[in-house]
């Protein structure tokens, strides 16, 4: 036996919305992606300046470097934690 497809009597409508073009939200903004490399920036000024010279007590190594690459991860932090501009 075959089997008889059904056909729509009519054609079947649509609404403005569902053909309208929607824009693509992304959920980082341009400033976010800005912040993020100056993060990964001050990140690895921290870890050249852990390497330097051969002095291993040195306030350089052992103070600052490891400031420096807190404040990059900081950074870090806000930029994936800061909120798009709303005018965009």
């Amino acid at each position: 036996m075959a089997q008889v497809q059904a056909k729509p009597t009519s054609p079947i409508k649509t609404s403005s919305k569902e053909t309208g073009h929607v824009p693509v939200k992304f959920v980082f903004d341009k400033s976010n992606y800005r912040w993020f490399i100056i993060a990964i920036a001050v990140v690895i000024l921290g870890f050249i300046l852990m390497s330097g010279t051969t002095d291993i007590y040195s306030t350089t190594k052992i103070v600052v470097a490891p400031v420096v690459v807190l404040a990059g991860f900081a950074i870090g932090f806000y930029a994936i934690l800061k909120k798009p501009s709303a005018n965009a």
